[in-house]
């Protein structure tokens, strides 16, 4: 363990150096023989453009429907976002976002990708769809998802 110690003293050196030396089967492959086997994402999450790349500490957000009209006594249920913008603010340096979210939706956007950046994150992982690529794409924010699809969670999305 001291020799690991001696290559890296903090994450944004650890995440420099599997950048540079390391790729994605061969990362498979080791932990295949650390026995942590079944890590891989679903291989329909592709990049949104094939030169991105992220490695940082995921930060997971659970999305879901919800479907909720004005008199609902929860403020949460009554507010655009839910709690997503929230989760969103928890964003730190070299995280990425993870959001499992209902297939038919797009919960990545420009605008999330925007935040998301602007807090130093090294990138978004949806498994789902994303909207807004050429933002995104204008963002150079590393963004990986089922592909491009516009449905946005306005209410009634179905």
């Amino acid at each position: 363990m001291q020799l690991v110690s001696t290559l890296w003293q903090t994450d944004d050196e650890l995440f420099s150096i599997v950048k540079a030396e390391l790729y994605t089967a061969v990362v498979g492959d080791i932990m295949d023989k650390m026995g942590l086997l079944h890590q891989f994402l679903a291989p329909q999450i592709q990049p949104l453009r094939e030169d991105m790349f992220v490695v940082g500490r995921a930060m997971t957000v659970l999305e879901a429907d919800v479907v909720s009209d004005s008199s609902s006594r929860n403020p949460v249920l009554n507010r655009s976002f839910g709690l997503m913008l929230e989760a969103l603010d928890d964003l730190k340096k070299m995280k990425y976002m993870f959001v499992p979210e209902p297939p038919h939706l797009c919960t990545l956007g420009e605008l999330m990708a925007t935040r998301a950046k602007m807090l130093g994150a090294a990138g978004a992982v949806v498994d789902g769809y994303s909207r807004d690529t050429k933002g995104i794409l204008d963002l150079d924010f590393p963004s990986f998802s089922y592909g491009r699809y516009s449905q946005d969670q306005a209410p009634g999305a179905k």
